[in-house]
Order: C-alpha cells, then sequence, then structure tokens
C-alpha cells in the first residue's frame, strides 16, 4: 500500500508524527501493512509482538484468559480505535498476557511490533504515547474487575446493555446471549435467567434479534 495512505491516517491518530523525522515516517509506513482478519479469527495469542494495531472498520475483543480456558473480555476496539496491548516489544512493563480475536470482519492497519519499538527508542514522544494508551485503557479494565468482583448480576446486566444501546444509538442489541455473557465474563446460563427477569419485568423484550429495550427509566435505575 503506499505510503502516502498509511501517512493520511498516522497524521490524525498519532500525535508525535510531526516531531519525527521524516525518515521515521517512511519506516514507520514501510512497516505496515492493510490486514483483513474474518470474524473468529484469533489476531493475537501473546507468544509474538504483533504490533500496533488501528482498526479503521469491524470490532475487535481485548481478553484475558485462565490456565482452565475461561476468558475475562477487558474491552472491545471499534473503528477509529488502536490498540497498544498488542505491542508487548513497546510496552515493556506489560507483563501479563493478552489476546485479541476478531468479533467481526475487520479491516486494520498494522504496525509492525519491532519497526515501532525501534523508533520509540529514538523518540520519547512515542513512548509516552504508547504508555498514555496503555493507561488509558487500564481504567476500562479496572471498571470491568470491579464490575464482577463487587456487583450484583442484575446491575452489571444493566449497566453492559445501557452502555451497548447508547454505543450502537438503538434500543435494539443484535446480540446471542452467550455474546453476552461473553462480553460481561459470565455464563451464558446466568445472562439467560437475568435477561428473563428483566423481560418479565417489562424491562426488555427477547426474540431471535435479540434484546429490545422498552423501559430506558428502569433500567437506569438497575444500573445506578
Amino acid at each position: 500500500m503506499e505510503y502516502e495512505v498509511f501517512e493520511s491516517v498516522y497524521k490524525t491518530v498519532f500525535p508525535f508524527w510531526n516531531k519525527i523525522s521524516d525518515n521515521d515516517r517512511e519506516y514507520i509506513c514501510r512497516h505496515s501493512s492493510a490486514v483483513t482478519y474474518p470474524k473468529g479469527a484469533n489476531v493475537h495469542d501473546s507468544t509474538e509482538c504483533s504490533g500496533v494495531f488501528f482498526i479503521r472498520s469491524g470490532c475487535l475483543r481485548v481478553y484475558i484468559m485462565s490456565e482452565e480456558g475461561k476468558d475475562i473480555t477487558l474491552y472491545r476496539l471499534h473503528a477509529g480505535d488502536m490498540c497498544m496491548l498488542s505491542a508487548s516489544c513497546v510496552l515493556k512493563t506489560v507483563t501479563f498476557d493478552v489476546f485479541i480475536d476478531a468479533e467481526e470482519d475487520s479491516d486494520c492497519f498494522v504496525v509492525s511490533g519491532p519497526a515501532f519499538a525501534a523508533v520509540s527508542e529514538r523518540c520519547t514522544d512515542i513512548k509516552i504515547f504508547s504508555l498514555e494508551s496503555a493507561i488509558s485503557k487500564f481504567s476500562d479494565v479496572m471498571w470491568v474487575m470491579q464490575q464482577i468482583l463487587f456487583m450484583s448480576m442484575d446491575k452489571r446486566l444493566a449497566i453492559f446493555l445501557s452502555d451497548e444501546s447508547a454505543r450502537i444509538n438503538s434500543d435494539i442489541i443484535a446480540l446471542t446471549h452467550e455474546q453476552i455473557a461473553k462480553y460481561m465474563g459470565s455464563a451464558r446460563e446466568v445472562v439467560s435467567r437475568m435477561l428473563k427477569y428483566f423481560a418479565n419485568e417489562g424491562i426488555v423484550e427477547l426474540s431471535r434479534k435479540g434484546v429490545k429495550i422498552i423501559n430506558k427509566n428502569r433500567l437506569r435505575d438497575l444500573a445506578l
């Protein structure tokens, strides 16, 4: 892909772009690639420094996994988002393993981890940007942990449905019970029981299309 295509994106998402040399800008673009990940593909499995991901379309799920195979979703990345936790060679202080899957067919720009790390050694602005990007996501991680450890299931589900509805700007959330459970770090059976309770209370309607919120006020009260 042409240098100009990558640069037109990078100069809007990387605040350090105009602070690095022409050679370093060219180097990053030359070590970038446009990749399409099909739905269900594993994007990053923590065994290597995959690089810096910029999501152009689709959705990536970032999660951690126990030795027994149980996973917890940390956050999801959508169009316009960036992932730094996949570039372990840049963020050497991040020692836990993260995994990334494509939840939808996803188009991404990927900057080679070693190339990004090499340029960051010459520019402290890149290191600062990388750390700030990672720290901003840690607040999301801590919010997830707080919900799992300290909140009741009805409140957690109400928060999830409210946030998802706001994100997609729709009262219809086209997710299966299994997908919701995966995003919430819970069991499908638990989510299904709670959704049935919400439906009986007149808060949502359940169908094959997903979950439709019919009483936003009640849902908002549960989320508080």
